[in-house]
């Protein structure tokens, strides 16, 4: 198996198994090498926040778009995890952020919900709000059941 290091962890290829975490609805190691926390994660809805360091700034001291999506992409697949039966694997298929206003400071929050299942298919939806409340971004995606999991096609 191939093998490289970065900062001191190896890095293999992916193995056929999903990762073995400490509970369903914990975050995953990039998530967590992120920073994500999860506020609320139940019957289809999660609540996750982020706050702001300068380790994910763009060049112009605003919290960097990719991590504004990894915020809001994470809720939504809290909240599908929430639905269903552990070890379930799925993945974003599509996905949209239109950001509204830049995050300079503070904690992030991403309020997501999802509708679904639709044979294998979830739609979600999540809101980020800045610390004053304010909207930052609205994101919107597409994530699919693997196949042979007991889910219509």
């Amino acid at each position: 198996m191939a093998r490289l290091t970065v900062d001191g962890d190896a890095l293999r290829q992916p193995q056929q198994t999903q990762f073995e975490l400490a509970g369903w609805i914990d975050t995953a190691p990039f998530e967590d090498l992120v920073g994500l926390k999860i506020e609320e994660a139940a019957e289809g809805k999660a609540v996750l926040t982020l706050p702001f360091r300068v380790k994910l700034a763009m060049g112009g001291g605003f919290m960097h778009g990719g991590a504004i999506t990894t915020l809001a992409d994470t809720a939504v697949a809290m909240a599908i995890k929430a639905l269903l039966p552990p070890g379930t694997i799925f993945a974003t298929t599509e996905l949209t952020t239109r950001f509204l206003a830049p995050v300079k400071q503070g904690l992030v929050t991403a309020t997501a919900m999802v509708r679904g299942p639709e044979g294998r298919t979830f739609y979600g939806e999540a809101k980020i709000t800045d610390e004053s409340g304010g909207e930052a971004a609205l994101f919107t995606s597409i994530f699919r059941i693997a196949r042979g999991q007991g889910f219509d096609d």
